[in-house]
């Protein structure tokens, strides 16, 4: 099976757009067609940006996001933030997500972000876009 960290960027943008390839990404989790890894970082990123009146307005439903995250944190295996790895991506606050996909022992960190998708892989997992990743796991 398949183990994924999805960025914060691609929750947010399931929420928003359930329709689109992270909104398809979700209906995977669902059915199981990969392992989900996140990090208390970025439940927390999502949480905060979910609650902001600029994402809140496209929202179908803005009242159900908090429960929406919590069913996908609770479908994940949730892995601690670490800190341990610094100054491996020119963005300095993407080295989080990197620390959590190897914590996860992560096959795959999907993203939107060119900071992480620049890189290609870190440490043997590879960094793909959200299209990528939906095309290899319904496929």
């Amino acid at each position: 099976m398949i183990r994924a960290l999805l960025d914060a960027n691609v929750l947010i943008s399931a929420a928003i757009r359930p329709s689109g390839p992270p909104g398809q990404i979700i209906a995977a989790l669902l059915t199981r067609s990969f392992d989900l890894i996140v990090s208390p970082g970025i439940i927390e990123e999502v949480e905060i940006a979910l609650a902001l009146p600029k994402i809140r307005k496209y929202l179908r439903e803005p009242q159900k996001a908090p429960r929406w995250l919590a069913d996908i944190a609770a479908l994940a295996d949730l892995v601690q933030d670490t800190g341990k790895v610094t100054g491996a991506c020119r963005d300095p606050a993407d080295d989080v997500v990197l620390a959590a996909a190897v914590e996860g022992r992560a096959d795959n960190i999907v993203t939107g972000d060119d900071d992480l998708l620049v890189l290609g892989d870190f440490e043997g997992i590879a960094i793909v876009t959200r299209r990528s990743f939906l095309d290899a796991i319904t496929s």
